[in-house]
């Protein structure tokens, strides 16, 4: 996540920062444009027969139809990475409710048995990102699991849902151990419910993409219009044409870019959402409730970039 604290709205920022724009991702396609446009005025200029243009009413109606597309989509896009950020929102509220109750309905619990479990909860969390991510989990599974709940997880296909399934069972036992009122229990065990329904809610939003026919049919489009428009603009505005063509295809190649990037929340792309803080945000805030003095540090940007 692009995070500019302070100076996101100065005019040197909206005009010429790179970082968190879509610029690189997109300056072939409008450079592309651009030289199609010179090249047509060229044509045009040394004769070479062009025998047709395309009035500005078809450009209009095209144009207009496209807008009201990518604002749809982007909508959806938008309303995908918004729905991750109310997720991990939630993941963390129920991390630390589980820590606050773990320390105050079981105080018979040995401090080393409150730790393993808090470790566990850490570790689900460390488990549902490398989860969504596709990445190697082990590193951090292994410093926050027990062995044998360790074990099981490498062994799963669905690791944060294994690490779930033992955690209610440790809480159980640890419940009974201590002599926990079976209502404190099915609080905590509420809290565990929770801690499932942000790995569904996640996992449904990264295994649904947006339809692949709407995709394709919206990408063909925008290249279409942008591919079109010196046809429509080299009449009235001669040398003109290439700068109106360009910014006319960064907006609409823009639009499909940023569509395209935040339809997958937790990815590590720029704009996607920063897991990695969010995930030790969630280890100093356990880890303080229950005493820990040895807490990791916040994660800062690193070049604008929450990661």
């Amino acid at each position: 996540m692009i995070v500019r604290p302070g100076e996101s709205h100065s005019v040197m920022t909206l005009l010429f920062a790179l970082k968190g724009s879509i610029i690189p991702v997109i300056w072939p396609r409008v450079l592309f444009t651009m030289l199609m446009s010179v090249m047509v005025i060229l044509a045009e200029q040394r004769g070479i027969v062009l025998r047709f243009t395309l009035e500005a009413g078809f450009l209009t109606l095209l144009g207009l139809t496209l807008a009201i597309f990518l604002g749809f989509r982007n909508t959806v896009a938008y309303q995908r990475w918004w729905d991750g950020r109310i997720l991990w929102g939630n993941l963390v509220i129920a991390t630390r409710n589980l820590a606050r109750q773990t320390q105050a309905f079981m105080p018979g619990l040995p401090v080393a048995e409150r730790r393993r479990l808090i470790g566990d909860v850490i570790g689900f969390v460390h488990a549902l990102r490398h989860h969504l991510r596709g990445t190697d989990p082990d590193a951090d599974l292994r410093r926050w699991l027990s062995p044998s709940v360790y074990a099981l997880a490498m062994a799963s296909p669905n690791r944060p849902n294994t690490v779930l399934g033992t955690l209610s069972q440790a809480y159980a036992q640890s419940a009974r151990a201590s002599g926990t009122d079976s209502i404190l229990l099915a609080a905590m065990d509420r809290e565990i419910g929770e801690l499932s329904h942000v790995l569904g809610g996640c996992e449904r939003i990264r295994n649904t993409p947006i339809p692949f026919a709407y995709i394709l049919l919206l990408h063909r489009t925008v290249y279409a219009y942008c591919f079109i428009l010196p046809f429509c603009l080299y009449g009235p505005l001669g040398w003109l044409t290439p700068i109106a063509v360009g910014l006319l295809a960064y907006t609409f190649f823009g639009l499909d870019a940023i569509g395209t990037q935040i339809e997958d929340p937790f990815d590590m792309l720029a704009n996607d959402l920063p897991l990695d803080a969010l995930s030790r945000t969630i280890e100093i805030n356990v880890l303080s409730l229950l005493g820990e003095a040895d807490l990791p540090s916040p994660l800062e940007p690193k070049d604008c970039v929450l990661s």
